[in-house]
């Protein structure tokens, strides 16, 4: 049976049984447990992470691979699992971000926030960076 939540971002959503992601340890900052990902185009760069328990919390994520081709993970992800970094949104593109210090990995429904040791994981890594260096050398010949 389907679960549904009154998202105050998306209006009701049903989640499909077994789409459920539980994060047993949490998520740093946040009081739920228990998300979904949340979709709003099947080909999206970006989902959202939902909670199951407050209708006011969606987190962006992406898979950062889309983004970043030198990305790692150490210590390394189990075989098979789901990774996705939390995105910070900003008015302009070449302000949005991913912390890559802090994935989260996902296996069969259980979900965990790890710490990202591989270097060059950044807490705040650019996401479109080269829209951030033309807008940078913009600024600079203005």
């Amino acid at each position: 049976m389907p679960t549904t939540i009154d998202s105050t971002r998306f209006g009701r959503i049903e989640v499909a049984p077994g789409s459920a992601i539980a994060f047993p340890q949490g998520l740093a900052g946040l009081d739920s447990r228990r998300f979904t990902l949340v979709a709003r185009a099947a080909d999206d760069a970006f989902l959202w992470l939902h909670s199951l328990e407050d209708p006011a919390l969606a987190l962006p994520v992406t898979d950062p691979r889309r983004f970043f081709a030198e990305f790692a993970l150490a210590p390394a992800a189990p075989a098979g699992a789901a990774i996705y970094v939390t995105v910070r949104a900003s008015e302009r593109l070449e302000d949005f971000t991913a912390n890559l210090r802090a994935p989260l990995v996902i296996v069969d429904g259980i979900g965990e926030q790890v710490l990202n040791e591989a270097p060059g994981a950044e807490l705040r890594a650019p996401l479109f960076a080269g829209l951030a260096a033309d807008a940078a050398a913009a600024e600079r010949a203005a």
